[in-house]
């Protein structure tokens, strides 16, 4: 019997506050933003963990020779303790979602969990790997989406794939280390990924003074109102781009010092960041549909996962 240690580093546990972020950021973006997302955040969570186990499961043979101290080749956890683990938090996940956001949130969970399971047995290791796992990420966002309008989570959905992209990339070179030209394309891919997420369209959450309005008030209170909708939309800007250059400026160092050193052990770091770095991209999307103080709160995330990453790895 594995002891809860053992799960806790198969599963990569403390990887997976970056998830619930993508269940809000598409909630947020798509309008859906209820009770239900609580439990949609911790379905992911679930179908997460699941294929973290799936992943070291099906790379048993291969950790035992570049990485013999992981749960299973050191002994710790068996194969099929891993197996079951995994098949165990994907039905959970799935049933979780199922129950929380009916057939639409089901129609979305299915492929996310066939997609993570592909991930992991056939696509990884080939070049299909990392658009795979972006897929995995860019599902994740929509399943938030719940019953507001999906097609509004789209933008959402793509810019965290986009991200995964990067990530994934990089993470096939943690072993061997890479060239230059890998992190070089993955920072600058970063770079407009923050961009788009600083400079995209914030929805309004509250009502703007109208010419009606205006013409029945004194000079005074029109312009007192004005400079109110201005301040207001001034930090509904600001904050996402806050958290945007928080994002660009966690993951993006790493990968700088790949740049200047492209190591195996600096590609690692890069992946790390990448993972537990996520959460202020997150909070820039959730803060861009409107939801500032909720962007605040998912992007808070990003200091406690670098800090228990320090503990468990999350790659």
């Amino acid at each position: 019997m594995p002891r809860l240690a053992d799960l806790v580093e198969l599963v990569r546990a403390p990887a997976a506050l970056s998830v619930p972020g993508d269940v809000i950021a598409g909630a947020a973006a798509a309008g859906g933003l209820d009770r239900r997302t609580p439990a949609l955040a911790g379905a992911s969570v679930l179908l997460y963990w699941a294929g973290m186990a799936a992943n070291d499961w099906a790379d048993r043979d291969l950790d035992a020779v570049e990485r013999p101290e992981r749960p299973i080749p050191s002994g710790r956890v068996s194969p099929t303790a891993a197996l079951g683990v995994a098949a165990g938090l994907t039905a959970a996940g799935l049933a979780l979602a199922g129950a929380a956001g009916g057939r639409r949130a089901a129609a979305v969970a299915v492929p996310l969990a066939a997609a993570v399971w592909a991930y992991d047995l056939k696509a990884k290791n080939s070049p299909a790997g990392p658009p795979m796992m972006a897929l995995c990420r860019g599902l994740d966002v929509l399943l938030g989406a719940g019953d507001g309008r999906t097609v509004r989570a789209v933008p959402a959905a793509l810019t965290v794939a986009a991200h995964t992209w990067t990530v994934t990339a990089l993470s096939r070179r943690e072993v061997t280390g890479t060239d230059v030209a890998l992190p070089l394309g993955t920072l600058t891919a970063t770079t407009l990924i923050a961009a788009g997420a600083a400079v995209g369209r914030t929805r309004r959450t509250g009502p703007t003074p109208t010419a009606g309005t205006a013409a029945g008030s004194t000079v005074r209170t029109a312009v007192s109102a004005v400079t109110r909708s201005e301040v207001a939309g001034l930090a509904r800007a600001a904050l996402p781009a806050g958290l945007a250059v928080w994002y660009a400026l966690r993951y993006g160092t790493a990968q700088a010092r790949v740049v200047a050193e492209p190591t195996a052990g600096r590609v690692r770091a890069a992946v790390g960041a990448g993972i537990t770095g996520l959460p202020p991209l997150q909070g820039a999307l959730t803060a861009r549909a409107g939801s500032g103080l909720l962007g605040l709160a998912v992007a808070a995330a990003a200091p406690l996962a670098r800090r228990l990453a320090r503990r468990v790895s999350p790659t």
